[in-house]
């Protein structure tokens, strides 16, 4: 477990210094040539077709797209690798920076009746400012869980990206709040990403120089990664 997370304590280390906390805060980071992903290169051979799929991507400022531009971020870049793969999807951005999980929970409501129309998946990315700012892994799940509850009354299919916490918090903290995701996806039955940073958060030079967010190039590798969960995700059929 150590060789597996010791890349990212520099990152902790960075994130400290830039909220101004001791070094016993506990923090996370939610934040070779980078080669642009076949599934963001629109294909010929691959028309988009069929009914437009609505998706909507809500989360912190790993959705948001901090530093980049609007056309960079990861709900714009999903939207994009989905229509190469002939997938007529819309993805609404619905990132907030900051966002903990009880301020994405107090939105969450509000922002599904704001639709134009019910989106066809949701996505949920929350919990890497819970651990920035150190808030207790049961306060992450009840508010996750009340969020899944949500989609499944409104009978949304939603995927779930998952978080990790860094070791330096202690085995009991980490054992709490890694055991959010995977248990939360399997009492809504839910499909789920374990970890949304797996592809990048070794990779440095993917990540801007706060040493949290990733770069425009590492937006890509994230989507690169998940294109396929987010595809398996949307139901068969579109809805009518």
């Amino acid at each position: 477990m150590k060789v597996r997370y010791s890349p990212l304590i520099s990152i902790f280390a960075g994130a400290v210094m830039l909220v101004g906390c001791s070094n016993e805060t506990p923090v996370h980071a939610p934040e070779q040539q980078v080669e642009v992903p076949a599934a963001q290169a629109p294909s010929a051979d691959q028309p988009v077709m069929g009914a437009e799929r609505r998706v909507l991507a809500f989360g912190d400022s790993l959705f948001a797209g901090y530093n980049v531009d609007a056309d960079d971020s990861y709900p714009a870049k999903l939207e994009a690798a989905l229509r190469a793969r002939g997938v007529n999807a819309r993805v609404t951005n619905a990132g907030v920076s900051g966002d903990t999980s009880s301020a994405g929970l107090q939105r969450f409501a509000f922002t599904l009746d704001a639709q134009d129309a019910k989106p066809e998946l949701v996505i949920i990315e929350l919990g890497g400012n819970d651990l920035l700012r150190g808030l207790p892994p049961a306060q992450t799940r009840d508010n996750l869980d009340t969020m899944l509850a949500e989609t499944q009354k409104r009978e949304i299919p939603t995927l779930l990206m998952g978080m990790r916490a860094p070791p330096n918090l202690g085995e009991a903290f980490v054992n709490d709040f890694d055991s959010i995701y995977p248990d939360l996806a399997k009492k809504y039955r839910v499909q789920l990403v374990p970890f949304f940073l797996e592809s990048i958060y070794q990779r440095s030079e993917l990540i801007q120089s706060d040493r949290i967010h990733p770069t425009a190039d590492g937006i890509e590798e994230l989507v690169a990664a998940t294109v396929a969960n987010v595809r398996e995700a949307l139901p068969e059929t579109p809805a009518s």
